[in-house]
């Protein structure tokens, strides 16, 4: 196999050309076979197979870098610098991470996760290059839905200022420019980028700049001219018009073509935008049809395509899914918002019945949430349906022009508390901290799938800024018996018994059941009570159990800093309560990727854990009051 020849970097450039069209089909075949036992981000990373050998081919690493925008299609770049072994490991706790990660390889240059951010990143990076006076190249690789974040456009408005050799990748996966207007471009964009064409141009326009009065006015004439030829001919032209050189499209499977404009991107000494069509999920059937569900796929059959799994229980996802498809026939008011995330977070349903009440702005979370205040502000429901790590881009928005104008939207805050597989970037621990420092902000979470329901309920008809936190994965459904009403800033006592009181938000709800079963063994009696409302606090709950028990526990999955837990033992201080307090919640650090319970036993969020803080704080105050493993 050609693939057993690439054990480390630059290896691909000892390959013939026929050995490299062999390649491009092996790590295919290796990538699927290998996350069809793994799990992990599949149709992205089929797609640009070729495109990544094109650039291994082209540019030399590590002195040459690549930045991945998002970077979970970023597989075949890892087997090309000699990270093959890795892959029996991949996501998985202390393996290999699905993104790029400067600790893994020196070919990785810069960590990403979120979108939108890969030219931002190159260009700081090409601008120190300058300014050390090197001359190595820098690629930002971007993706077309990537491209619809803000920021993305703020970095290629600032580009334009930049007068050295920056390339930019566009990786187009939706075929938008047709072939007879792109097969134009190609052949206007190897004119343009010859290296003789270049010098003729800054040698013909210098000349005429020097006749006296009229020289600069032939220029700016003959500028002019050209670009309205352009706006006629080339596509591209929004690239062309920010002072960014644009190139393509060129085939995103033909890796000769996509080296030869590479090779012609490098020589312009100014930012220059490669446009490359590809396909996601190229050479696996069930991915090239269904791409969504294989871009972040669990273990599967590779001859069917369907997870390997048994049938699960319903997620929260799946819960929210069906909530907003029912209210969204009893009121006609109420409508959706999603930043390119429609199946991810459950509203492909509440799409197909509400195609008009339904709006997926693309990867653009600061616009999604300003968008939903308008929304609000013309007088409709808007739920905006987000990811956790993926909200706190919108930080701003959220407090200014939602919270400031107290407008009514809810945010259904999805994969809140420890995510898993992907990592540090996604691990979705910081909702709490940031969103409880935002006056007029209401924040809740249920224990379970009937209580969700209700939240969803309570916070349309609310009036005010609210926004619910669930995790990832399956919907707990015991304690049903449990459902008082919901009531802003009210908890629910589960358990009233003993000195220890487990106070527990959301998805800590089912552990705190898990520790109160280990303290019933050890003879040891304690309460449960489900917080539902981070904010505001149930102040009245708080002070009877600062005078009803000795010990409280918060628990969160958040982080400590600036959390739930933190506000709780501030209110027992200001009230003057000796109660002793411990706060459950992870340090102040970023959880790596790994399976959610070993992530949940590293940051000792686990009933095992927690039972023995408890057992350790109550040998401080009665040795012989002891937990029982």
């Amino acid at each position: 196999m050609v693939l057993d020849k690439i054990n480390q970097t630059n290896d691909i450039k000892k390959l013939d050309k026929e050995e490299i069209r062999q390649l491009s089909g092996e790590i295919r075949q290796f990538l699927i076979e290998s996350l069809s036992e793994t799990g992990g981000h599949l149709a992205s990373n089929l797609g640009v197979v070729e495109l990544t050998i094109a650039l291994h081919l082209t540019f030399d690493l590590p002195e040459d870098k690549i930045i991945w925008d998002v970077g979970h299609q970023s597989y075949t770049h890892k087997i090309l610098t000699g990270r093959k072994e890795g892959f029996a490991t991949l996501r998985q706790y202390g393996g290999m991470s699905g993104f790029p990660k400067t600790s893994e390889s020196d070919c990785d240059c810069f960590n990403t996760g979120h979108s939108s951010t890969s030219v931002s990143a190159g260009l700081g990076i090409a601008a120190a290059r300058d300014l050390k006076g090197e001359n190595n190249k820098v690629i930002s690789v971007i993706g077309d839905g990537a491209l619809t974040g803000g920021m993305a456009f703020e970095a290629l408005n600032n580009a334009s200022k930049l007068d050295s050799n920056f390339i930019i990748v566009l990786n187009d996966n939706d075929m938008s420019i047709s072939p007879n207007v792109g097969g134009l471009s190609q052949y206007l964009g190897g004119i343009r980028t010859a290296a003789a064409y270049q010098d003729l141009k800054s040698g013909v326009m210098e000349s005429l700049q020097k006749i006296p009065v009229y020289g600069e006015r032939i220029v700016q004439r003959i500028r002019r001219t050209k670009s309205g030829i352009k706006q006629l001919l080339i596509p591209g032209m929004l690239f062309e018009d920010m002072g960014i050189l644009y190139l393509g499209p060129v085939d995103g499977h033909d890796i000769e073509k996509m080296t030869a404009m590479f090779q012609k991107a490098s020589r312009v000494s100014a930012p220059v935008l490669v446009h490359v069509l590809t396909e996601k999920g190229r050479g696996y059937e069930p991915a090239v049809r269904h791409p969504a569900r294989f871009h972040g796929t669990e273990p599967f059959e590779i001859e069917t395509g369907l997870a390997k799994k048994k049938k699960r229980k319903a997620a929260y996802t799946d819960i929210f899914s069906t909530v907003m498809r029912k209210l969204g026939d009893r009121d006609e008011k109420v409508v959706a918002v999603t930043a390119a995330m429609e199946t991810g977070t459950g509203l492909k349903r509440f799409h197909n019945m509400f195609p008009k009440r339904f709006f997926d702005v693309g990867i653009a979370e600061e616009h999604a949430v300003t968008f939903a205040a308008g929304l609000a502000a013309g007088g409709l429901k808007p739920v905006f349906a987000v990811y956790s790590s993926f909200l706190q881009r919108a930080y701003d928005q959220i407090l200014h022009d939602v919270c400031l104008q107290d407008l009514p939207v809810v945010f259904a805050v999805d994969r809140a508390g420890i995510v898993g597989s992907d990592g540090e970037t996604h691990q979705g621990l910081f909702d709490i901290s940031y969103l409880m420092t935002i006056p007029n902000m209401t924040l809740m979470a249920p224990k379970n799938k009937w209580e969700f329901s209700d939240m969803i309920k309570f916070a349309l008809a609310y009036g005010h800024p609210a926004a619910i936190r669930y995790p990832r994965g399956e919907a707990f459904d015991g304690l049903m018996q449990y459902r008082a009403p919901i009531e802003c800033a009210k908890s629910e006592v589960l358990f009233e018994t003993g000195s220890i009181a487990l106070l527990a938000y959301g998805s800590m709800v089912k552990t705190a059941l898990e520790v109160r079963e280990r303290l019933e063994q050890a003879g040891i009696g304690c309460a449960i009570v489900n917080l539902r409302f981070a904010k505001p606090l149930d102040t009245q709950m708080l002070a009877h159990v600062s005078t009803a028990y000795r010990l409280a526990v918060t628990m969160e999955e958040n982080v400590k800093t600036g959390g739930l837990g933190e506000a709780i033992a501030a209110y027992f201080r200001t009230a003057g309560s000796d109660i002793g307090v411990i706060q459950v919640a992870v340090d102040d650090t970023f959880l790596p990727h790994g399976n959610v319970d070993v992530l949940k036993r590293q940051a000792r969020l686990d009933a095992e854990s927690i039972a023995q803080k408890i057992d350790r704080w109550l040998q401080k105050q009665q040795p012989d009051m002891m937990v029982g493993e």
